[in-house]
């Protein structure tokens, strides 16, 4: 990809509001990117049921996302608000993380408002449309995982008064983006980055290389990760109410100091409060360096 291609700005684009939001422009797009957007849903679709956790499938119902093209925000919005008061806003590319959670912190979730070229069908370097709508809004149709995106708008705000961003940047990581549940004794596939990429969400759950964790907040928040591949850790949680209940009942002040006091943990290593449910091979790691 070009630097031109890219969606990342040093300052707020002229064509943007305040809040770094643009209108969605729906009739602007092409029938290419229509295309490539009913591609890409029809190929996950395909192979997600039985991988993704029940509340994502769900979200593609009760949201409608099996109409043909890139969704009409003003649409898909009537829905999502009604299920959780949750609603889509288009931005230009990626945001400032105190616009970001600003957005999160106030139930609306800023989508990119572009969609990947045929040649970036698998990887390209920021989220678009696609991974967005598609990866991420189902799961906020869910009641619990609308709170927890909330929460951590909110938390987010506040990370950003102890310089603790970098801890932060890592439970969204292994949650919203790569995160897996347990359901009726399997793994299952909730995390934004999994069920918007086919190759991962075969990796994911299939193959023997990554570490499969339980979920531990402080664990993850010391545990660094990767953007460019698939990842060599998954943390497990046990529910969504888990997930929401770990977030709001933590005090995260002392957990910042403490994580300052604390080694970060290398991509892939394991320590030994771990409850590992699979070890890890790392065999895709070694084939990659």
């Amino acid at each position: 990809m070009s630097q031109d291609d890219l969606h990342v700005y040093t300052q707020r684009p002229a064509h943007s509001r305040e809040d770094w939001t643009v209108d969605q422009n729906w009739d602007n797009f092409t029938q290419d990117e229509h295309e490539m957007w009913d591609h890409l849903f029809a190929r996950q679709s395909k192979m997600l049921p039985g991988r993704a956790c029940r509340a994502f499938m769900q979200g593609i119902d009760v949201l409608k996302l099996e109409k043909p093209g890139i969704p009409d925000y003003a649409i898909l919005n009537e829905r999502l608000i009604a299920a959780t008061g949750w609603q889509v806003v288009a931005v230009p590319g990626l945001v400032p993380d105190d616009v970001f959670f600003d957005h999160l912190a106030n139930r609306r979730f800023p989508a990119g408002n572009f969609i990947r070229k045929p040649h970036q069908l698998d990887y390209l370097q920021e989220p678009d449309i696609f991974h967005d709508v598609f990866g991420h809004v189902p799961m906020l149709a869910d009641p619990v995982f609308a709170d927890y995106m909330q929460a951590y708008g909110k938390g987010g705000l506040r990370s950003l008064e102890y310089d603790a961003l970098d801890h932060l940047a890592r439970l969204y990581w292994y949650t919203v983006e790569f995160g897996l549940i347990k359901e009726d004794g399997e793994l299952r596939i909730y995390g934004a980055g999994i069920v918007s990429s086919y190759g991962e969400s075969i990796f994911a759950l299939d193959d023997g290389s990554p570490n499969r964790i339980m979920f531990d907040l402080q664990r993850i928040m010391r545990t660094e990760y990767r953007i460019d591949d698939y990842q060599q850790n998954y943390f497990v949680i046990e529910s969504l109410d888990d997930l929401l209940k770990a977030t709001v009942e933590t005090d995260f002040g002392p957990l910042y100091r403490g994580l300052e006091q604390l080694p970060d943990i290398k991509i892939a290593d394991l320590i030994d409060t771990d409850i590992i449910l699979h070890r890890g091979s790392q065999k895709y790691a070694q084939l990659k360096t």
